[in-house]
C-alpha cells in the first residue's frame, strides 16, 4: 500500500500507541492498512474477503501462497504439512495428544499403554498435560517441574540444568512448550540423551514463533503449532506443521486401540482437504499472509531474530542495572525475549504507578497476567527498536522519579 494513502487511515491515537499486550497483540500498521482494503474489496473481484467462498479458486490460491510463504520464511521441509485451523492452544493440548496417540496405536499395535513425557515450564505446558492426564490413554511422565525450584512450590521462572531432567526410558513422544507468555519462560529445544534423539517431539510455539529460527533438520518434530495471535495475525486461526507420517487414518488407528477422535480434530482430515475441511477462519488466514509478505520483505526470521535479541537484551539491562528496583522473575538462561515478566521493589502499588506512567507516554497493556501480576512487556515481532527505547525511557524515568 502507498505510504500516503495508509498514513491517511490513522488516528491520531494509533500514532501514538504502543501495544505491548502479550495477545491479541500488536501487528504491523501497514499490514493493517492493506487488510482494510481486502475486508471490502479483495483483489479488485468487488466481494471483501470476508464474503468470498473458502471453496471459490479466489481463496484457496490465497491459501496456497501464503502456505508457500510460510514455508519459505521457515525453510520447512516438505516432509511437513501446513494446516490452518481454529480452536487456539487449549484445542491443541487435546489435538496433539490424541493424534499423536492414533499414530502410536497405528504404528505400534500393540496392547501396551504409552508413555509420553511432558516438560512443564510455565502455565501453558502445566494445562498441556493436565489435559493429557484427563483424556487418558497413556502414562504421563513429567520430565521436569518448574515449580519445585521455586520458595511457596507453585511458582514458574526457573528450571534445573538440562542434565537433571527425568525423561522416562523410552516415551512416545516429548511435548514442550518454547516460550511461556505468562511466566516469560522461553526454552530451545530439549538437549535430548542419545537414546531419545530420535524420539518426536511436540511443540507449543504460540508465543514465539516467526521470532527465531527453528531446526527441522537437527531436530525430530512431530508436530509444531502456534496460535496466530502474537506473531502471525489475528486470533482465531492456528498454525500448525505436520510431519506427514503422523496423518494416519484415526479410523483404523481406533480399531488397533487407539481414541475416537472427532472428525475436525483429526489432522489427516484437515491435510486431506487443504485445511478446507470446514470454512476456516478466512480474514485470520488472508492476514497472517500478509505478514508472511512482509516479514519476507524484512529479510526473514534471521533478521527478525537479531532485532528481538537486541529487543530483549534492552529491556533487561535497564532491569539488570536497577540495583534491585526491578526485579525479573526469570532466571537468566531462560528469559524470554518475547515476554519480559518482573515485579517491582514496593510491590503492587508501585506496579500501578508504573503502568500508568507506561500508559500516559503511550505504551499500553504492560499489565502482568492476573494469575501472577507484577509487569509484563511483550516485544513481538511488529514492536520495534524504537518502541523498545521509548519503554526504557519510561522505565529509567521512572526509577529516577521513584527514588528522588
Amino acid at each position: 500500500m502507498e505510504e500516503a494513502a495508509m498514513e491517511s487511515m490513522l488516528t491520531d491515537a494509533r500514532r501514538h500507541t504502543i501495544n505491548m499486550g502479550a495477545g491479541p497483540s500488536s501487528l504491523p500498521t501497514q499490514v493493517l492498512a492493506q487488510a482494510t482494503r481486502g475486508l471490502i474489496d479483495y483483489a479488485n473481484t468487488g466481494i471483501g474477503i470476508t464474503e468470498l467462498s473458502h471453496r471459490s479458486s479466489t481463496f484457496i490460491d490465497l491459501v496456497k501462497e501464503s502456505q508457500h510463504d510460510l514455508r519459505t520464511l521457515f525453510g520447512l521441509p516438505e516432509r511437513y504439512e501446513i494446516l490452518y485451523m481454529q480452536g487456539g492452544g487449549l484445542t491443541q493440548f487435546s489435538m496433539t495428544f490424541l493424534n499423536m496417540l492414533a499414530w502410536y496405536k497405528h504404528s505400534h499395535p500393540t496392547s501396551d499403554v504409552p508413555t509420553v513425557d511432558y516438560i512443564v515450564s510455565g502455565s501453558w505446558s502445566a494445562k498441556a498435560a493436565g489435559e493429557a492426564r484427563r483424556l487418558g490413554g497413556a502414562n504421563i511422565n513429567i520430565v521436569v517441574d518448574g515449580r519445585t525450584l521455586s520458595q511457596d512450590g507453585k511458582t514458574f521462572g526457573a528450571l534445573p540444568d538440562q542434565s537433571q531432567w527425568n525423561y522416562s526410558e523410552k516415551p512416545a513422544w516429548i511435548y514442550y512448550c518454547a516460550n511461556e507468555t505468562v511466566n516469560g519462560v522461553e526454552i530451545p529445544p530439549p538437549s535430548l540423551p542419545d537414546r531419545l534423539k530420535q524420539t518426536p517431539l511436540v511443540s507449543d510455539m504460540s508465543s514465539n514463533i516467526l521470532s527465531r529460527s527453528v531446526d527441522f533438520e537437527s531436530y525430530n518434530f512431530a508436530i509444531v503449532y502456534a496460535g496466530a495471535q502474537k506473531n502471525i495475525g489475528p486470533s482465531g486461526l492456528t498454525v500448525g506443521f505436520v510431519r506427514k507420517d503422523i496423518l494416519v487414518d484415526v479410523d483404523e488407528a481406533a480399531r488397533r486401540g487407539g481414541p475416537i477422535i472427532p472428525a475436525m480434530m483429526a489432522y489427516k482430515n484437515l491435510a486431506d482437504n487443504d485445511s478446507l475441511y470446514n470454512t476456516p477462519p478466512m480474514f485470520s488466514i488472508y492476514v497472517a499472509g500478509l505478514v508472511f509478505k512482509t516479514l519476507l520483505d524484512q529479510g526473514g526470521i534471521p533478521t527478525l531474530e537479531k532485532v528481538n535479541r537486541e529487543k530483549a537484551r534492552r529491556v533487561y539491562e535497564v532491569l539488570d542495572d536497577s540495583k534491585g528496583f526491578y526485579i525479573p522473575r526469570v532466571q537468566q538462561n531462560i528469559r524470554s525475549r518475547m515476554n519480559v515478566v518482573f515485579v517491582c521493589k514496593g510491590g503492587p502499588e508501585v506496579e500501578a504507578r508504573l503502568i500508568s506512567a507506561a500508559s500516559q507516554a503511550g505504551i499500553k497493556q504492560i499489565k502482568g497476567h492476573r494469575s501472577v501480576g507484577g509487569v509484563r512487556a511483550s516485544l513481538y515481532n511488529a514492536i520495534t527498536l524504537e518502541a523498545v527505547d521509548q519503554l526504557v525511557r519510561v522505565l529509567q524515568d521512572f526509577q529516577a522519579g521513584e527514588q528522588r
